[in-house]
């Protein structure tokens, strides 16, 4: 599973400033639920002096999209709209003692969220889907000025840092060379060097040599296997339903269906699936014998 602090652990558990805002004068919209990812920030400001007086949040997401979001509103609170703006992504997984470098997207989010609320009090027109940009993750819906943008703002050298920071290239992984051209991009513009086939060599030098199909699937059962005691210990369990490529449908069953930390335990098991077939994979909940193509938050 993945290594939250204690502080994430607090935020997820009782987050700060949820719900809507009554009489909210900046409102803030990015992500989108079939993305996985989705977070409403809403403002109240006061008109002489530009004061955040209250801040609150709604989300569609995992844990650490909840306490990005419910950090963020207590950092803002207090704040004038120029020093809220100089809140960084960075200063979101600071303030929660770190975030899982696979979780970062969630602080950029955040960041997002803010900038958008602040346009929209501002009667500014602010663009969360970066229109200008060519599409690079068609599975996440993430362009090229994104990206690019946030390879710049946090210093990031690898495909998995984009991925991890904005969830581009964690899914069938075909945009990991469109990646790999804004990274040469932008390290160039620093002065560094970057092989475009470096990231690429070494996740394909890690696959194991000649499986096959069946010793992938027994791959994947020994990962839900290895899973399975612990999710029965708390009344829950996990089944194989079906893979297709590389997404992987999952029953859960019991305790674990419908429960508020399925998303962070399929969320630990797609790590750990990855990690065994050294391969980007999504894991998909359905239910047993249908094949919802319903979206999980990877």
């Amino acid at each position: 599973m993945w290594d939250y602090s204690e502080k994430v652990k607090e935020h997820f558990f009782q987050p700060r400033n949820a719900g809507v805002l009554e009489g909210a004068n900046g409102v803030g919209d990015v992500g989108s639920i079939s993305c996985g990812d989705a977070l409403r920030l809403m403002l109240k400001v006061e008109p002489d002096t530009d004061v955040i007086l209250a801040a609150n949040f709604q989300t569609f997401g995992c844990g650490s999209a909840i306490a990005s979001s419910s950090a963020l509103t207590e950092m803002v609170i207090g704040k004038t709209l120029d020093e809220a703006l100089k809140v960084s992504n960075q200063d979101i997984a600071d303030y929660l003692d770190g975030l899982p470098p696979e979780k970062m997207h969630c602080s950029v989010m955040g960041r997002e969220a803010l900038q958008a609320a602040v346009a929209n009090y501002r009667g500014e027109v602010w663009s969360d889907d970066h229109e200008e940009g060519a599409l690079v993750c068609k599975c996440f819906a993430i362009d090229a000025v994104l990206i690019e943008d946030t390879i710049r703002a946090n210093n990031l050298t690898t495909v998995q840092d984009v991925t991890n920071y904005t969830k581009a290239g964690g899914g069938c992984s075909s945009c990991h060379e469109g990646i790999e051209e804004i990274l040469v991009k932008v390290m160039v513009e620093r002065g560094e060097t970057f092989k475009p086939s470096a990231a690429a060599q070494e996740q394909e030098e890690a696959k194991p040599a000649g499986m096959t199909n069946l010793q992938r699937i027994r791959k994947i059962e020994a990962v839900l296997d290895a899973v399975r005691p612990q999710l029965k210990r708390d009344g829950g369990d996990i089944e194989l339903v079906d893979v297709e490529g590389k997404t992987i449908y999952v029953n859960m069953k019991g305790a674990c269906s419908g429960c508020q930390m399925e998303a962070l335990t399929l969320q630990g098991i797609q790590q750990k699936l990855m990690d065994e077939l050294k391969e980007f994979i999504k894991i998909v909940p359905t239910k047993a014998g249908a094949l919802s193509r319903a979206s999980c938050h990877p």
